[in-house]
């Protein structure tokens, strides 16, 4: 059995008001206790996931397209064995024929036969690589792999309409995210609501317009397009809806929404506006929904619309932007989509950085505080019930620390989030009542177009009411919600929503979002009321791994509670990998690929964060490192890994003070890369600045963010950025410079209970082009928030809380 270390007891939280002498991440539990209830575990059931149909981009550049000719009639009638020719490819189209994509790029046609296995996204467009078109130059339609008895005449249909089409409106693309040579950054406007009537069907059906965004769209009524579904949000009115289409391709820096459909019959329902992936298949609609689709495509594939259509001129009408200015020192240039590589094929947004040869300061310019967040849970959970977890021996059931429950089990059915796919979608049902959840921590980051908020503790209870405290339902040691709507752009508070496979049950249990063991799980329900428990919290912000995959070093943590004194020992046993992806209907899945990784009596590697060194093929390719923060007394210590070998703990090397060795430092070493009684930090690099920028608060309990910048004599420029080193690693500057003196970045209000601020963060990238990551001036700051309150009730027993900051 492993033995109990660096155990703190928790007596009264008021004696911690104003020092903290510990810097361990997963302390931070210390600074708000625990309560009786928060030891009590139901035993819910649910089955895990199966098969992940992944939504990958419309507009790739990985596959060759094939030109080809088309020898045989075009009138719509015979083509049932019509035969299509390309350089070593002939294929005959049978009355079932095989799954097609037809596009038109820099007016040639193309027949793409794709090999569409499950798991793919249906109707993949490639580029040509003997064209130097980018996306914005590719308009598509085509067939889907589920067409398997779809006739020819449809196949000749469809090749006729791309055809006829000509001039193609160049809207593939979101952004331009080309800098035109001014003499500051381009500061390109987020996504805002666009002036559009009120109600749409029948009477404009078929209008084009352009969203508020520049995106021109054609309406659509009574239309439905089937197995396309991205995702699904509340909004209050068909503009909003498609406001959210595009700040889904605007934080995607690619087109992925194409269509938009809005019912405005679901208004007291949710959800009520659908973000489609594809225009494949129409459909009568089951619902009067108002829809949207990107004009290029809807002229590409004749789209059917219901009643007389009118295709009236994109309206020119002024609309609400929500646009700030950008000033900078000098002179900026934009970063160029990055080559394939063998490293991977990436296509980053075009960053904007500073021409400058030396570093140029951050200095505050603003701040906008925007109030606690909003709870807005889905209504929907998966029905599933699996085959009952493991039982313990009596000797297994023991207080006190034991490795085995988590290293020699697998990773537990009940737990981790459920995915919504061809195998659980048919078991999708009605939550009885919407269950209030009190969640403590809140750092997050961006993966895959949406913007996620990672919780630790987080307790469900139903009936609650403003004048009500509702009914404890369960606990769970980890969650997750998305921001839906992007309230922060406008300097509004952020809406939160959970996933459909978050809950367990029909009542608002929840599954937990970081996978436990089978051991973990079972011991917890086991000593469910006598307070012992294992649990997986998540301090830190998202560690980018690739395009669509981030990263938490979470801790593994044993937690024993004197259910009479409520006094607490939170034992760190040692950390594990969560694997994080988004964007799928059930919400955010984390996979747990190692049950253990650092051990107890190591540095807590990556609990405190990381960053991700990009290698030469840019952001979001699969080459370069991943750096993590070891937090220790006095400061933070460094260790980096292979973006590929994330989960082999030999393969890390570690900073000593002078090099890189694979001899891990002791939790006494003072090698540090930042010294400071740092608690929760985030470091990123600063295009805008030309070095990078740490935001951190401190173990002193002042509810003051900080931030330090990394001095150099001359600008740090990233390997894949202009000007940049293919064999530099930027990274290694933060080991190679000094850094600057600490400032006050932000100063928090305490919460409602007059206690201080925790698990603050930056979420990067939430501003697009604004952002302070990509070269604009605009960042997002979070935090925890103790009201104090019951966490039952309404205003629950933690508020988390967002503000802007700029810089000049």
């Amino acid at each position: 059995m492993a033995s109990s270390i660096a155990v703190l007891i928790l007596v009264t939280l008021s004696s911690l008001c104003h020092a903290r002498p510990h810097a361990h991440g997963v302390l931070e539990h210390i600074r708000h206790g625990a309560h009786p209830s928060k030891v009590s575990y139901a035993n819910t059931k649910a089955a895990s996931g199966s098969a992940t149909i992944s939504t990958q981009s419309p507009f790739s550049s990985t596959t060759p397209l094939i030109q080809t000719g088309v020898q045989g009639s075009a009138n719509g009638t015979n083509l049932a064995n019509a035969t299509i020719t390309a350089p070593g490819v002939l294929q005959s189209i049978q009355s079932t024929p095989e799954p097609l994509a037809l596009v038109l790029l820099e007016g040639q046609h193309f027949l793409h036969k794709s090999a569409f296995t499950e798991g793919q996204h249906q109707g993949m467009l490639h580029h040509h690589p003997d064209k130097s078109s980018t996306a914005s130059q590719v308009a598509a339609t085509g067939l889907s792999s589920t067409d398997s008895h779809l006739p020819a005449t449809r196949i000749a249909h469809v090749l006729r309409q791309v055809q006829t089409v000509s001039n193609i409106p160049n809207d593939g693309a979101y952004q331009s995210w080309v800098n035109q040579g001014s003499s500051n950054p381009t500061s390109t406007s987020a996504p805002a609501e666009s002036s559009l009537p009120t109600s749409l069907c029948p009477g404009h059906n078929g209008t084009v317009f352009r969203s508020a965004s520049g995106i021109t769209y054609e309406t659509v009524c009574a239309i439905d397009y089937s197995n396309a579904l991205l995702r699904s949000t509340t909004v209050n009115s068909f503009s909003a809806c498609v406001r959210d289409c595009d700040i889904y391709n605007y934080n995607a820096h690619k087109v992925t929404c194409v269509a938009v459909l809005f019912a405005q019959s679901h208004a007291d329902r949710d959800p009520n506006c659908y973000l489609k992936s594809s225009i494949l298949h129409p459909s009568a609609a089951t619902d009067n929904l108002e829809g949207a689709v990107r004009y290029s495509l809807a002229q590409a594939a004749h789209l059917p619309v219901s009643g007389t259509t009118t295709r009236s001129n994109p309206s020119t009408s002024s609309t609400s932007t929500i646009s700030r200015s950008s000033s900078s020192h000098s002179q900026s240039s934009t970063s160029p989509a990055t080559s394939p590589s063998s490293s991977g094929t990436v296509s980053p947004p075009g960053v904007t950085y500073a021409n400058s040869n030396i570093v140029i300061a951050p200095q505050l310019a603003s701040t906008k505080l925007h109030g606690p967040s909003v709870n807005r849970p889905t209504t929907q959970y998966i029905q599933y019930d699996p085959a009952d977890g493991v039982s313990l021996s009596r000797s297994l059931l023991q207080v006190g620390v034991n490795g085995d429950l988590t290293t020699g089990y697998d990773i537990s059915p009940l737990t981790g989030v459920l995915e919504v796919n061809l195998y659980t979608q048919n078991a999708l049902a009605p939550l009885r009542s919407t269950p209030h959840l009190s969640r403590d921590g809140g750092r997050g980051g961006y993966i895959n177009g949406q913007h996620l908020f990672l919780f630790s503790d987080t307790g469900s209870y139903s009936g609650t009411t403003p004048a009500q405290n509702g009914n404890f339902l369960d606990f769970v040691s980890s969650s997750v919600a998305v921001d839906v709507g992007m309230n922060a752009l406008s300097g509004n508070p952020i809406t939160l929503q959970d996933g459909i496979g978050e809950w367990s049950d029909n009542v608002g249990r929840q599954r937990g979002f970081a996978p436990l063991t089978q051991g973990e799980e079972a011991y917890n329900i086991a000593m469910q009321g006598q307070g012992q428990r294992y649990a997986v919290w998540i301090e830190s912000s998202i560690i980018p791994l690739d395009a669509e995959t981030g990263l938490v070093y979470a801790p593994i943590v044993y937690d024993n509670v004197n259910v009479v004194t409520r006094a607490a020992v939170f034992t760190y046993t040692g950390n594990t990998i969560l694997r994080i992806t988004a964007g799928g209907r059930g919400g955010p899945v984390a996979q747990r690929p190692v049950r253990k990784l650092f051990d107890q009596d190591q540095p807590e590697w990556g609990v405190a964060g990381g960053l991700r060194s990009w290698g030469p093929s840019g952001i979001g390719g699969t080459d370069g490192r991943v750096y993590l923060f070891g937090a220790v007394s006095g400061g933070m210590l460094m260790a980096r890994v292979g973006a590929d070998s994330i989960e082999n703990r030999d393969a890390y090397e570690y900073w000593n003070g002078g090099s890189w060795s694979t001899i891990m430092p002791h939790n006494g070493s003072k090698a540090f890369f930042l010294e400071g009684p740092i608690m929760d930090i985030d470091v990123f690099y600063s295009p805008r600045h030309m070095t990078f920028i740490a935001v951190y608060l401190t173990i002193y309990a002042d509810s003051t963010f900080y931030y330090r910048y990394l001095q150099s004599n001359s600008s740090i420029i990233p390997s894949y950025a202009p000007g940049g080193d293919q064999h530099y690693d930027c990274a290694e500057a933060l080991l190679q410079h000094q850094w600057s003196d600490e400032q006050v970045l932000y100063k928090a209000k305490t919460g409602l209970s007059g206690a201080f601020i925790y698990s603050g963060g930056v979420h990067l990238r939430y501003f697009g082009a604004d952002d302070i990551s990509n070269g604009g001036s605009r960042m997002l700051l979070s935090w925890t928030a103790p009201t104090g309150k019951d966490p039952a009730s309404a205003t629950s027993e933690y508020q988390i809380i967002t503000a802007e900051v700029d810089f000049a």
